[in-house]
């Protein structure tokens, strides 16, 4: 903790130190794993199942998910 910081609140502290808030390191952590699932840096066996979306060829890119519920 620095105590500089301590009377700040949560937000004036990101701001000071330039860092992003946590739900977005959150999204932006889960965003890497899907990545990294897709281009099957994680073993076939471990990894779950993901299912791109093939309908749409004309726009956006080629990793689309198909857009599905998880229990």
């Amino acid at each position: 903790m620095i105590t500089s910081l301590k009377k700040l609140s949560y937000k004036e502290w990101l701001l000071k130190l330039k860092l992003p808030m946590l739900k977005y390191r959150c999204m932006r952590g889960d965003m890497i794993e899907v990545l990294k699932i897709l281009h099957n840096y994680y073993d076939s066996d471990v990894a779950p199942k993901l299912t791109l979306n093939n309908v749409s060829v004309t726009r956006g890119n080629s990793l689309k998910l198909l857009n599905q519920s998880f229990h």
